[in-house]
């Protein structure tokens, strides 16, 4: 049968979702050991959305397919039993056969998370972006509404991206804030590699006066990586969920 979950880590101690050749740590490789025990066979896996370093992730979707009979008790606590600290199964569910963690995603939502005071904070370093400069939040918000709708990301695209097209739809972006905090929420069909980092970059450039708020249109029309700001820094974003018609 073909199993799905909903996962949770703290990505700072993982060098990404991803398994890779150099042995180093990853949340697939562990999610892969704790449910290979329980099933009592090697089981592979696969997600709705790949993260890289630092990424953390509230409820990454997975699934996997076994031949084991386990309740979805067994498979949930059984498998947090074998996984450390900073990763668990939040939830599982038998799905169809036709069911992808990928494929099947119609949307996926994305968290930025900045701390916008000019004193850093030891306990947000590892779950925020600190910006201790003054913003224009307004300035953000109109530049960001630009990006709303179909368009070719392009200028936000990394490097290393491997999607076959860069034409995405965002849904919305919408900017909170608070006293000292600046929550940016991004949810679209899908995204390009460093896509919601290479927004978060470009938007606190306009944040912090040193481009106009029509610079966004500029460089969107570009399709010029290089146009656009840096890439924000991992530990302030949050894969949030993806939806799916079936779970």
């Amino acid at each position: 049968m073909k199993i799905a979950l909903g996962v949770e880590y703290f990505g700072k101690n993982f060098h990404g979702w991803q398994i890779q050749k150099s042995g180093l740590r990853t949340v697939q490789s562990v999610v892969e050991s704790a449910l290979s025990q329980v099933a009592n066979h090697p089981v592979r896996v696969f997600c709705s959305g790949r993260t890289d370093s630092g990424v953390h992730a509230i409820e990454q979707v997975i699934h996997f397919e076994s031949e084991t009979i386990r309740t979805d008790r067994a498979w949930l606590f059984g498998g947090n039993v074998n996984l450390p600290s900073d990763v668990n199964f939040k939830w599982v569910k038998v799905v169809s056969d036709d069911f992808h963690a990928r494929f099947s995603a119609f949307a996926r939502s994305y968290k930025y998370k900045i701390h916008h005071d000019p004193v850093r904070s030891s306990l947000k370093a590892d779950y925020f972006l600190w910006e201790p400069r003054p913003l224009n939040i307004d300035d953000m918000r109109k530049a960001a509404s630009s990006l709303v709708g179909e368009h070719d990301f392009s200028c936000f695209r990394g490097s290393l991206c491997q999607a076959k097209s860069p034409i995405k739809t965002i849904e919305y972006i919408e900017i909170k804030s608070s006293r000292d905090e600046l929550i940016i929420n991004v949810k679209a069909n899908a995204f390009l590699h460093h896509m919601v980092r290479n927004i978060v970059g470009t938007l606190l450039k306009i944040g912090r006066g040193e481009k106009d708020v029509d610079w966004m249109n500029s460089v969107l029309d570009s399709k010029d990586r290089k146009k656009a700001g840096p890439t924000a820094e991992p530990q302030g974003l949050y894969f949030i969920k993806a939806f799916y018609k079936e779970i």
